[in-house]
């Protein structure tokens, strides 16, 4: 007999709810308690997890009213990033899993089509939400679905990506089927204006004010053109007066808000008198929703962050439980070091897309900031930007996720390397990230940046050697310089006092040996010598090599490896066609495969792999000490299976 969890929260009317349908069949006196036991259960969940807290938090009433009005799955409902989809996986079926949040085999901390059929479109990345909304409308129009709305939840700092504005200027698309909730939390446009506000609001969206509209419009076509564009200016001035929004009302959306996001009373009729007028096709709607993050939870609240990504917690007290760092992390160390750099050289400038603190710029901007630039959710801005501040002399960095950076990789090109303008790119989160799973993973950035001309691409061993990379970046005024670091703490390598700028385009023989080289890029570098002691315990004597080049390649020490060594392995966190595909398309051109060099390549595998932790995600694909040493065994001859008894014997 199992043993109820008496931690958890009392929820008798959240019990009551599976899905979606069993929210709508509630009377109206039972949301208050829904959206009460709601909240509970998300901070209980979450303190067991981690993960995305605030945003959900801020979404708790708006999430109860958009299942209690429109008919989900069969209606479509969109969150746009998945920060905030947490509450929705609670009402749709996947309460009994919500403690499994980003663990292994658990759900996912996004949203994702393959988890639920009320995740009607995927996302993890922002500012995608209306583009695919207005897909999905179209292709119900298209395939005679009359009944069928979409509702895309994008918040504020989302609607800042240029993206989203492409999609509301196609508005037209969607053909009176698409609503988007502009979820303002960080009130960035405007405050709320409180009853007044809800009043209008439900004025302008109920079927009498429509009907009143449409009257206007259809009487004015009938008098002369003078007359027609008056009552056309007065409708639009009368509509805009009431509600505001005039941009999106130049988009072609009717703007409705801004609406307290937090009060049942004034969201649901909204939403209600929405619906009604898009079955109607007299949308598209913009429906401004103002919440707050972290919403109910009062050290979320209180938190500068409002909790946005949050380690476990204790409920009561909301202290993180965080383990003990060992080693400072790569993106602190990068952070310090180009504060060093900076002090040095006024022209240094620093720019990131909405991760200040993600990408440590934030502590950069503490000591200059005015030459410190957050452009928002906008990466192609960032690096054009870039592009012109490094015409005019100055020797800007672009701190950026590696995952973030595929959104900008036209104007990489256009606008950085056919100009040949010193844009240093800091590309963090490269390699497996952990819990953000997939969507996150800094998998493709070698591979990619690798074909472009100019580009000088490398990647720093260790933390020790991050600050070097740093100053050499900052000395490099030949072109654009191309940087990686992964997510976490370091190796424990002594920090050097200063950086010291690194020949370009040179390795470096970290242990000097015979018959096989082991090739590593990048942070690989520790589990490659971990690997190298497993071999030689059984009697080999690997070299270890750290490339910190891929482009370019330090083709005299690969030439000579080749020539002193029985066979090569190549080791690198990221996808096929990277820097083990640099290594071995040298090696085809200059001959050597020719007299029958043998050399694999380990990368990260062409799947994608979901989210657990690094370790794990290590190991899933094959990038681990284990693994290194049982390919370089088989690369000396030994078949696979023995290999792996050999290194298994090893490490028990």
């Amino acid at each position: 007999m199992s043993v109820p969890d008496t931690t958890r929260p009392q929820t008798p009317t959240l019990d009551q709810i599976q899905r979606p349908e069993d929210l709508r069949a509630l009377p109206d006196e039972a949301l208050p308690a829904v959206v009460d036991e709601l909240r509970a259960e998300l901070i209980d969940a979450v303190s067991r997890t981690g993960g995305h807290l605030g945003a959900g938090l801020g979404v708790v009433e708006l999430t109860v009213a958009l299942h209690r009005i429109f008919n989900t799955p069969d209606d479509r409902l969109i969150w746009d990033v998945g920060h905030q989809s947490y509450p929705h996986k609670i009402l749709t079926e996947r309460r009994d899993r919500i403690r499994s949040l980003r663990q292994k085999d658990g759900l996912s901390g996004f949203v994702r089509r393959s988890e639920s059929e009320y995740d009607a479109f995927g996302t993890a990345h922002s500012s995608t939400s209306i583009s695919a909304a207005l897909g999905m409308a179209d292709g119900m129009n298209q395939r005679g679905d009359e009944n069928g709305q979409v509702i895309a939840v994008i918040g504020d700092g989302a609607m800042s990506a240029g993206m989203a504005y492409e999609a509301m200027n196609n508005s037209a698309v969607g053909r009176g089927r698409l609503t988007v909730i502009l979820n303002d939390n960080d009130m960035s446009i405007s405050p709320p204006v409180g009853a007044m506000s809800s009043y209008l609001s439900r004025l302008s969206t109920s079927r009498a004010y429509q009907g009143l509209r449409d009257i206007a419009k259809n009487i004015a076509e009938w008098f002369p053109r003078p007359i027609q564009t008056a009552a056309k200016r007065w409708e639009g001035f009368a509509r805009t007066y009431a509600t505001g929004g005039t941009l999106f009302e130049e988009l072609g959306f009717y703007y409705i808000g801004p609406i307290n996001g937090h009060n049942l009373d004034h969201l649901l009729p909204v939403l209600e008198n929405v619906r009604k007028a898009n079955a109607q096709g007299s949308g598209p709607f913009l429906v401004h929703v103002v919440t707050q993050k972290g919403k109910g939870y009062a050290p979320a609240e209180a938190a500068a962050d409002k909790y946005h990504g949050v380690a476990r917690f204790d409920v009561v007290s909301g202290k993180q439980n965080k383990p003990v760092s060992n080693a400072p992390s790569y993106t602190s160390v990068f952070a310090n070091a180009l504060i060093r750099e900076a002090e040095k050289d006024e022209r240094i400038t620093a720019i990131t897309a909405a991760m200040p603190s993600g990408t440590g710029l934030d502590r950069f901007g503490e000591h200059f900031p005015e030459r410190t630039h957050d452009v928002g959710i906008a990466e192609q801005h960032a690096v054009t930007f870039a592009a012109g501040q490094a015409c005019e002399g100055l020797k800007p960095f672009v701190a950026i996720y590696s995952t973030f950076m595929q959104r900008a990789y036209d104007q990489l090109i256009h606008d950085v390397a056919i100009q040949n303008v010193p844009v240093r790119f800091v590309l963090d989160r490269a390699g497996y990230v952990g819990a953000d799973g997939q969507t996150h993973h800094g998998a493709f950035d070698i591979a990619s940046l690798l074909t472009v001309p100019g580009l000088v691409v490398a990647a720093p061993a260790d933390e020790a050697e991050l600050v070097h990379m740093t100053a050499t970046a900052a000395a490099h005024d030949d072109g654009p310089f191309v940087y990686r670091f992964p997510r976490g703490e370091g190796v424990g390598t002594e920090l050097p006092a200063e950086g010291v700028p690194l020949p370009i385009g040179k390795g470096r023989v970290v242990r000097k040996g015979s018959t096989v080289a082991l090739l590593s890029y990048g942070t690989r570098l520790n589990d490659t010598l971990k690997a190298a002691d497993k071999l030689a315990s059984r009697g080999f004597n690997p070299t270890v090599i750290d490339a910190r080049f891929a482009k370019p390649l330090d083709r005299d020490l690969i030439d000579r490896t080749v020539q002193s060594h029985d066979a090569l392995l190549t080791i690198e966190e990221g996808a096929s066609g990277g820097f083990g595909a640099a290594v071995l398309t040298h090696l085809a051109d200059s001959g050597a495969l020719d007299r029958g060099f043998k050399i694999r390549t380990l990368t990260m595998p062409d799947r994608f792999i979901d989210h657990m932790s690094p370790a794990d995600q290590l190991a899933e694909a094959g990038l681990d000490p284990d693994t290194i040493a049982c390919r370089a065994l088989q690369l000396l001859g030994m078949d696979e299976a023995e290999a792996v008894l050999t290194i298994s014997a090893l490490s028990a």
